[in-house]
């Protein structure tokens, strides 16, 4: 019983609702004991019942590790937040009660707790704007972890307090002195810095104690807003400010709902003093956050400022979780969202939009609308055309430029940092290439039915069914994305589909080989690929090499890679290119010669007058009067690569020009969006 009281005590601290206090002293129920939720609802009402199993883990399905059982559980809160905040807010009490009874449980149980705690709920507290919680997750959680670290530093904290004293009380007199002399009301507290943010700070700025500690902290509480301003007039007469190191939170609040101004003065003696200058009801805020709308809530006040900045996170997490493939993907993108580091940018019509620290120009277009980052292709930063990769800064005004048909590119993922905008890349990608793998499954099929005398859409319902069932998969788009993957066998799946097998058998081993081979166009997505082995272009004899997972791979028919797969039918597949093929195919070019200075730029000039694009050059010196240049560019054919060639070859310096046709490649690597590349 101890444990439910004392989660509905920090509810009442933080004086929550009746409905909050009952929630509180039931959340283990559920869970714990035979109780039904609908038990709790007839007897305590819906509301209870709802905040009840908001907060009960789900016990009755079996997860494949602890990651898997969290997420799931923090998905499944997720989702009741967006009915009740309440529910987090009872979620965080108990939480709370948990880290403080820490003690009694084994080392390796305590040190999961406090990171799952460090990691979500602390960042969580901070984003509710409930600094009291965050500060008290964050130092319980630090000593759960790294005792002894957590010891030194208190025993240094508390150390550097006694030698302090006297110096903290003369800037705090002339403080208060100087506000009585400007008569300004307010009050003076001197502000203690926790051990947790000591420890990050000394970890990531790399500063040593004594430099974080010689910073004297500060706050001034006043009576109103226009108070806050004239106070901060009044601490920069008396002291001299510290330039670029003015916040104004006030005039654009943080994404929590905190406000405050900060200043950062040289002291007497060059001592740097911090001051954050904020009202009561800003004090109240800070310290309490969202607990804040049930602290001041009366019958006819509307929802806090706090309240509905909760709101709108919460329906961004929701958003997050429908775009996410599973609850893994979802927590790592919470995570990312949870960052307690801001920027403020601004749109062209002087909205404020918060992000991210690092945050780029596809992040703001995400923020804006998931239909602007879609159709994004370039911006403006502060009126100057800008890379989409630069990172933002605070006060920037950004214009994005969209263009219809166009979509996320795969490369945005290195460079994202919102939650929404790597969600929303992903869902995009994975549906476009779950489309292209079906529509290229189908054309794998349908070539391999032709071996039998057969199309896919004449093939009986009921053997299609049949073998759904023999594979376990759900749809026949789920059959053709799997042959689009290389996860099946084409020419096995038409086998077990064709009703005239033996006959197709029989004329595939008079022919030698299946009827026709398969149109590559060119525009077929990422679910074929071009091997950088031996970079096939329109015009090479080629053939397709299908891997699981992977799609099709296009080599040259000659390509060392492929040499001992060439003649296994399930492997490879005889393909052409389609007469109306199109777009740019990348090639590489070995040019041997002579070493001139401007040569290199003559070169470049020589192949983009040829209306190629050169994507890679890199030069080796042979010897004294020789040099070779390896390129890598983008022709549309072989025709077109011979006329590029006939043009370098034309340069006086230049000995001799070859195609590089073939390299042994040793491994594969995953890009971020499942298709394959070759190295």
């Amino acid at each position: 019983m101890t444990h439910p009281l004392a989660v509905a005590g920090i509810l009442v601290e933080m004086h929550m609702d009746h409905q909050s206090l009952m929630a509180a002293m039931l959340h283990d129920v559920i869970e714990d004991t035979g109780i039904t939720k609908t038990a709790i609802k007839n007897q305590f009402g819906n509301t209870v019942a709802d905040l009840v199993d908001g907060v009960s883990k789900l016990n009755k399905i079996t997860f494949s590790s602890r990651a898997e059982a969290q997420a799931e559980n923090f998905q499944k809160m997720a989702m009741a937040m967006a009915k009740d905040l309440r529910v987090i807010l009872v979620k965080i009490a108990d939480r709370l009660h948990n880290m403080r009874t820490l003690e009694v449980l084994t080392p390796d149980k305590r040190r999961r707790i406090a990171r799952e705690t460090l990691d979500i709920y602390a960042p969580i507290a901070n984003r509710l704007g409930m600094n009291n919680v965050r500060i008290e997750f964050e130092d319980l959680g630090f000593a759960a972890l790294y005792p002894m670290r957590a010891q030194r530093i208190n025993a240094a904290v508390r150390q550097i307090r006694g030698n302090r004293k006297e110096i903290v009380s003369q800037i705090q007199t002339s403080l208060e002195a100087c506000l009585e002399r400007e008569g300004l009301p307010g009050r003076t507290i001197g502000r203690e810095k926790h051990l947790y943010s000591i420890y990050e700070k000394m970890r990531i700025k790399r500063k040593s104690f004594s430099d974080i500690m010689d910073v004297y902290a500060f706050r001034i509480i006043v009576d109103s807003v226009d108070t806050c301003y004239r106070v901060l007039g009044a601490v920069h007469n008396l002291y001299k400010p510290v330039p670029g190191r003015f916040k104004d939170y006030i005039a654009i609040p943080k994404a929590n709902g905190y406000q405050s101004l900060h200043t950062t003065l040289f002291g007497m003696h060059g001592v740097p003093i911090e001051i954050q200058i904020r009202t009561e009801e800003m004090e109240a805020m800070a310290n309490n956050g969202i607990a804040s709308h049930w602290l001041y809530k009366s019958s006819d006040d509307l929802p806090t400022n706090a309240h509905l900045r909760a709101r709108e996170w919460v329906s961004g997490l929701l958003e997050m979780q429908k775009h996410a493939g599973n609850s893994l993907e979802f927590i790592e993108h919470v995570k990312i969202d949870l960052f307690p580091d801001e920027i403020y940018v601004f749109t062209p019509k002087g909205t404020i939009l918060e992000l991210p620290a690092g945050s780029t120009a596809v992040d703001f277009a995400y923020a804006v609308h998931t239909d602007v980052g879609n159709a994004c292709v370039a911006c403006r930063i502060s009126r100057r055309l800008a890379p989409l990769s630069e990172p933002l800064q605070s006060g920037q005004t950004v214009e994005i430029i969209t263009a219809p048909g166009t979509q996320p590119n795969p490369a945005w993922l290195s460079f994202v940092k919102t939650g929404k905008a790597r969600s929303n890349i992903r869902h995009y990608l994975k549906n476009q290439r779950h489309s292209e793998s079906v529509a290229l499954g189908r054309r794998l099929l349908n070539k391999a039915l032709a071996s039998f005398g057969a199309q896919l859409d004449e093939v009986p319902q009921r053997h299609i069914e049949a073998v759904l069932l023999q594979t376990n998969l759900q749809s026949v788009d789920d059959l053709l994305e799997d042959i689009g993957l290389g996860n099946r066998m084409s020419y096995m799946i038409a086998k077990r589909l064709a009703t005239n097998a033996e006959r197709g058998r029989r004329e595939s081993e008079r022919t030698g080989k299946e009827a026709g081979s398969l149109a590559i166009r060119g525009s077929e997505g990422i679910v074929m690929n071009f091997a950088k082995c031996c970079h096939p272009i329109p015009g090479d004899p080629i053939v397709g090499h299908i891997s699981s997972g992977r799609g099709m791979v296009i080599h040259t028919d000659d390509c060392n890679n492929i040499a001992d797969v060439r003649d296994n039918q399930e492997k490879c597949l005889e393909v052409s290119w389609d007469p109306e093929v199109e777009g740019e195919f990348s090639v590489e070019l070995r040019v041997e010669l002579e070493n001139q200075r401007g040569i290199i730029a003559t070169l470049a000039t020589t192949i983009t007058g040829a209306e190629a694009n050169i994507e890679k050059i890199s030069t080796v010196e042979r010897d004294a009067r020789l040099s070779i240049v390896n390129l890598s560019i983008n022709v549309k054919n072989r025709v077109h690569l011979a006329r590029v060639m006939k043009r370098v070859r034309a340069l006086l310096p230049v000995s001799s020009v070859s195609r590089v046709k073939s390299r042994r490649v040793r491994k594969t690597i995953k890009n971020p969006i499942g298709a394959l590349s070759h190295t």
